[in-house]
C-alpha cells in the first residue's frame, strides 16, 4: 500500500469523501488517504493527524516526498485536537480503530466538528457504538459498506448531520447493512452466532449464578435477533 494505491478498506473509505472537500484524517499513519486523495483531486486540503511520535514522522516524510506540502498539513496530536480553527474541515475520516475509540475520538473535541458535514468512520471492531454515538448526536447514516480483506472483515459508515431513528437489530447491525444482507455481513454474523451458543453451552456447564442466567438470557435474545436479521 502507498499513496497511490491504498488498501481495500481505505478505497472505500475515499470512495465516501466528496469531491473539494476539505479533509482531517484522524490516526493518519503514513498519511496515505489524505495523498491519495489530494493526488486524485479528491480532496483540496487536508490534516493529517498523528498521536504516536513515529507514525507522525513518517506522515510528514510522505507527505514531503508526495510533494504536498502546500496542500496536506501534518500534525502531532490528540485525535480530533489536530483540527484548529480557520482549518474549515468539511470531511473527516477515522479508520483502521475499534468503534468505542472512534466515539472516544469524536466526543473528545466536539469543537473541532462545528463546520464538518460529513464524517467517514471505518471501525474494526464493534461498529455499534458508533451507530450509539450517531443517534445521541443528531448524526444520521447515510451509507454503510461490509468488506474483508486479508481474512478480516471490516465496516465503513457514514455520516451527515441529521435525525434518525433505528431499531434494536439496526444499531446493532447497520440498518443499510441488513438490507442488503451482503454475503460477508451473513457470514460475519453466522460465525458471531456461533460463538455466543459455545459462551451459552459454557455457561450451561458453569455453576447457576444470577450473573450466568442473566448472561444466557441475554445471548438468547441476541441470537434470536441476529438470526432474523440475516434469514
Amino acid at each position: 500500500m502507498n499513496a497511490q494505491k491504498l488498501s481495500k478498506r481505505l478505497e472505500k473509505v475515499a470512495s465516501f469523501v466528496p469531491t473539494g472537500a476539505v479533509v482531517a484524517d484522524i490516526g493518519s499513519d503514513h498519511a496515505y488517504l489524505p495523498c491519495y486523495l489530494v493526488h486524485k483531486g479528491i480532496a483540496s486540503r487536508a490534516v493529517a493527524g498523528e498521536v504516536v511520535k513515529g507514525p507522525y514522522e513518517s506522515a510528514v516524510k510522505q507527505v514531503r516526498t508526495e510533494g504536498l506540502t502546500d496542500k496536506i498539513t501534518v500534525r502531532m496530536a490528540d485525535g480530533l485536537a489536530a483540527v484548529e480553527e480557520g482549518d474549515e474541515i468539511t470531511a473527516v475520516t477515522i479508520a483502521g480503530m475499534g468503534g468505542p475509540l472512534i466515539v472516544s475520538i469524536l466526543e473528545k473535541h466536539p469543537q473541532a466538528l462545528k463546520t464538518v458535514t460529513r464524517l467517514i468512520l471505518q471501525p474494526n471492531i464493534h461498529a455499534k457504538a458508533i451507530r450509539e454515538w450517531a443517534l445521541a448526536n443528531r448524526w444520521a447514516i447515510q451509507d454503510e459498506v461490509i468488506l474483508e480483506e486479508d481474512g478480516k472483515v471490516y465496516e465503513v459508515l457514514v455520516l451527515q448531520r441529521g435525525e434518525m431513528k433505528l431499531t434494536e437489530a439496526e444499531i446493532l447491525l447497520g440498518p443499510k447493512l441488513m438490507s442488503t444482507k451482503s454475503p460477508v455481513f451473513v457470514q460475519k454474523w453466522s460465525r458471531e452466532i456461533a460463538n455466543w451458543e459455545r459462551v451459552q453451552q459454557a455457561i450451561a456447564q458453569a455453576e447457576s449464578t444470577p450473573e450466568n442466567q442473566a448472561k444466557h438470557e441475554e445471548l438468547t435474545h441476541l441470537i434470536k435477533l441476529v438470526q432474523e436479521a440475516i434469514a
